[in-house]
């Protein structure tokens, strides 16, 4: 069974709430796919997680690039990421993934856009019918993470 964590972002963007939670997926060792919706959304994470912190570097690669299967961190629409990852992001109301050897699934969804909302309380019920472990966050005013569910 999957562990599926879905993060409500209210009060910031996802690209100021994703780059901390790849950190720490690195940290941990895992390798990690995040699935988003269009191309373009993909080169535009691709370039911000270069320059998101001065004093960063986080390794990734999008599925498009040359060695896309040795990247730690793979920027994909595919269902089923090239880099073979564990724990697959899924944002920007993306399609979820393929599940075969998924250990985690991380949803994102904006929560000021009404079809993101939409589609994660869909994905939410047919991930808790298929019997997955599943948790809520939402954030606070201080952007932090609350586990709500």
């Amino acid at each position: 069974m999957v562990e599926a964590l879905f993060y409500h972002l209210t009060e910031s963007r996802l690209e100021d709430a994703l780059p901390p939670l790849l950190e720490k997926s690195l940290e941990r060792g895992w390798r990690v796919s995040v699935h988003v919706g269009s191309e373009e959304r993909c080169a535009a994470l691709d370039a911000h997680l270069w320059t998101f912190r001065e004093d960063s570097f986080l390794p990734h690669g999008s599925a498009q690039s040359a060695h896309a299967e040795r990247q730690p961190v793979l920027l994909t629409l595919a269902a089923e990421p090239a880099n073979g990852a564990t724990v697959r992001f899924v944002a920007d109301g993306a399609d979820m993934p393929e599940l075969d050897g998924v250990e985690r699934l991380v949803m994102m969804f904006d929560g000021h856009d009404q079809s993101q909302l939409d589609a994660a309380r869909a994905q939410w019920k047919a991930l808790k019918a298929g019997g997955h472990t599943l948790t809520y966050w939402q954030q606070t005013p201080d952007r932090r993470w609350q586990k709500k569910a």
